[in-house]
């Protein structure tokens, strides 16, 4: 059986942590666990306070008494590109000899200041070419990211996209039929991940510079509260003293957050709509901190028309075993996507 990688989100706000154990017949899970990190510790995918990163790393995994040292963590935002192009039909040989080359037309920074990858979605679709998924990113982000994983004492083995670890989660509890389309939208603290599937393949990424934090930003500045106030009061807190109108107010500024988010989606949503043939979405999945904020889902169905629900990392996966609180588990869940996905990749993948 594969031998499962720690999955190490490291998000803006806060790490996620999850060990999975493959078995004969489902996924059981070891451990989950998250801590959160100072505020601009991580800014726009790059690490501004590596010591705090560090340290909450090694933190994490002390408390949840993991000793293996082999770790998968992923990226995204705007150092991170993808792009499903066409090319001719190739072998898988003869694309790693020429992307480099075709790779430079799609990405607006200079070829040798980032990693390449490429995954072949097609290998012949209706124009006789083939539809190549490209994803670059920038390699001091990347070289950041391992470096503090490094220095918690571990090792990165794998380095994926936030978008495909939400994917990997969601294939392994979720069934999508044949012909069906939906929208994984994972709402982070700083970036908005859109991955559209169609029987199972990646046709459309996007990532959009907002989130979470932006709740948070708004409530400061509309409300004149501190930091630490607004992320109370976005979670639903705020102490026994607060005036009795503060909450309409939370409920009026995180009502306009989500409206604007909701905006990005529906436009990026219609632009995959009007490029390709399979535009009808069956349902939108919602992950990420901000997934259960009930204004966000309701302003997304709004605008886009189509059905919301969180996703739910753990629903195929056995939870019983390990003495684990389901309830802090299902409060938590799509928070933790990120980090199930990247714990279902295994230390021998490419």
């Amino acid at each position: 059986m594969a031998n499962n990688l720690i999955g190490l989100d490291i998000g803006s706000s806060s790490i996620k942590v999850c060990q999975l154990k493959e078995t004969r017949r489902a996924y059981q899970l070891q451990c989950f666990g998250t801590i959160p990190l100072p505020p601009e510790a991580i800014v726009d995918g790059s690490i501004m306070n590596a010591t705090a990163v560090v340290d909450a790393i090694r933190e994490l995994m002390a408390s949840q008494k993991i000793r293996q040292k082999d770790v998968a963590v992923s990226v995204s935002g705007h150092s991170v590109i993808l792009r499903k192009i066409n090319l001719p039909v190739m072998t898988r040989e003869e694309l790693e000899e020429s992307i480099q080359w075709e790779a430079e037309q799609y990405i607006p920074f200079d070829i040798n200041d980032v990693n390449i990858d490429v995954a072949i979605l097609n290998d012949h679709n209706d124009q006789g070419q083939m539809d190549v998924l490209l994803v670059a990113a920038k390699k001091d982000m990347i070289n950041d990211y391992i470096n503090v994983v490094r220095e918690a004492g571990l090792m990165a083995n794998v380095v994926d996209v936030d978008s495909f670890a939400v994917q990997n989660a969601f294939e392994v509890n979720y069934n999508l039929p044949v012909g069906e389309t939906v929208a994984l939208i994972n709402v982070g603290a700083a970036v908005v991940n859109i991955n559209v599937i169609h029987s199972g393949v990646s046709a459309f990424t996007r990532d959009i510079a907002q989130g979470g934090n932006q709740y948070t930003d708004e409530i400061q500045k509309q409300l004149n509260v501190s930091y630490d106030e607004a992320e109370a009061l976005k979670v639903g807190g705020g102490g026994g003293d607060q005036d009795s109108v503060v909450p309409q107010e939370v409920e009026r500024v995180m009502q306009q957050v989500s409206e604007t988010i909701a905006n990005d989606v529906q436009r990026s949503l219609d632009f995959y709509a009007a490029t390709s043939a399979d535009a009808s979405i069956n349902r939108i999945y919602l992950s990420g901190g901000c997934a259960k904020v009930p204004a966000l889902t309701k302003a997304v169905e709004a605008k886009t028309g189509v059905p919301v629900e969180a996703i739910d990392p753990f629903r195929q996966i056995d939870i019983g075993s390990r003495g684990l609180d389901p309830s802090f588990l299902k409060n938590l869940a799509p928070l933790a996507t990120v980090a199930v996905g990247l714990a279902l990749r295994s230390g021998d993948e490419r």
